[in-house]
């Protein structure tokens, strides 16, 4: 079972994404700021961080900088997620220090794809 850690702040999308990787079999931690995102990182270390880049309290692209900055946190795959797919988008988030990138609207079998891919690349 991979624990995946989804910061996200919009219900309707973690609401689904969290159901749909749980029916996929993954544990499946839940944060709603970067904040939070940056201190369950740390604490509930999971296997990969989907990080929605437009975040209250502290946005996606400084939790981005803090966790792969921080020694402990720097291995673990970040996929950002973004509903502003503008160009440079995908190189800001990959600049910030995400692994990945992946728009909004969620193509969830492209993203399955992206998880398996970060996961194989951490290991």
């Amino acid at each position: 079972m991979t624990r995946i850690l989804l910061v996200e702040d919009h219900e309707e999308i973690w609401d689904f994404l969290s159901r749909r990787l749980k029916r996929r079999g993954h544990d499946v931690i839940l944060a709603h700021d970067g904040r939070e995102g940056v201190d369950k990182t740390r604490r509930e270390r999971p296997e990969v961080v989907l990080l929605d880049m437009n975040l209250p309290v502290m946005d996606g692209w400084t939790a981005a900088r803090t966790l792969k900055a921080d020694p402990e946190t720097a291995g673990v795959p970040l996929i950002a997620l973004t509903a502003h797919a503008m160009s440079g988008d995908r190189d800001k988030a990959l600049e910030a220090g995400c692994d990945d990138y992946h728009p909004k609207p969620i193509d969830f079998s492209r993203l399955l794809s992206q998880i398996d891919a970060a996961l194989a690349s951490a290991s």
